[in-house]
């Protein structure tokens, strides 16, 4: 049987967590293993889209066609450094498009089961909220990604997004969960960065991720030049943050083996697996 794309989405309703780079990078490290990887942009800002090069004010289709017109994702997606689904300015309009739409929840999950075969992951940016486009993203989701700043107010935003996720699991799609938090803007100089990450620790326990997403002024140059940081700047630190995430993704999702560090080609037949439920303690 044919493996089908690991759907993964990058959300988090507050901005500036570094949530675009994350999925860019992500993506960019995984191909550079040998994965084939999607990443759909979601996120009317269309950040995702620019980051690749992409002109989104005068993009003809993109995935506003793709959920509010049923033209098939197919039809969109441009190859850049990794495959991409992109956004156009009129992406900001879905949301009240869809929501006169029966199944509206599910646009995405439809689009998306055609190409799923063709992918090994497919990686989803997500607008700052918790609106239709992100349960959308949810539902057609296996796994969960939240990238979270160091900050204490970063984590109080964490409670509301694990309650929307409880009731996507209960209503549309009882197969998604939380696949790992990634904490960002990391400093280790400071305690407050330090005991941040030591409150997600003992929230989330192992489902926190090991890397450590610091600050670098690399991550505004990449875009700029239409690249991931990985192409960019492959030699930096930045680059190696985003490969060890990279290598972590793919042990939890237990397709990291030996033969694929050193012949860096897709590995097959691998099922997904769920993450546990989990909820941020009060």
């Amino acid at each position: 049987m044919t493996r089908q794309a690991r759907v993964l989405v990058m959300a988090n309703q507050k901005g500036g967590v570094a949530k675009t780079t994350s999925t860019l990078s992500l993506a960019a490290a995984l191909h550079e293993k040998g994965q084939r990887v999607l990443v759909v942009d979601l996120d009317p800002q269309s950040n995702l889209s620019m980051s690749q090069g992409i002109d989104v004010e005068g993009l003809q289709d993109g995935m506003y066609d793709v959920l509010v017109k049923a033209l098939p994702i197919s039809d969109i997606i441009q190859v850049r450094e990794i495959d991409i689904a992109p956004a156009g300015i009129e992406l900001a309009g879905a949301e009240l498009a869809l929501s006169s739409m029966i199944g509206r929840e599910r646009a995405l999950q439809r689009a998306l089961e055609p190409v799923r075969s063709r992918y090994d992951y497919i990686i989803m940016d997500t607008p700052p909220s918790l609106g239709l486009l992100t349960i959308n993203a949810f539902v057609a989701a296996q796994g969960v990604i939240v990238p979270v700043q160091c900050e204490y107010l970063s984590l109080r935003g964490l409670a509301q997004l694990t309650q929307t996720l409880e009731q996507v699991r209960e209503h549309l799609n009882p197969d998604v969960d939380i696949f790992g938090i990634l904490p960002t803007m990391y400093d280790g100089r400071t305690m407050h960065c330090r005991e941040a990450v030591d409150v997600l620790i003992d929230s989330f326990g192992d489902v926190v991720f090991r890397t450590r997403i610091g600050k670098t002024v690399r991550f505004a140059e990449a875009p700029v030049q239409g690249k991931s940081i990985l192409a960019y700047d492959g030699s930096g630190q930045a680059a190696r943050w985003y490969r060890q995430l990279g290598r972590e993704v793919l042990e939890r999702d237990g397709v990291w083996t030996d033969d694929l560090e050193r012949m860096r080609r897709p590995v097959r037949d691998v099922r997904p697996q769920s993450g546990p439920s989990l909820r941020l303690a009060s």
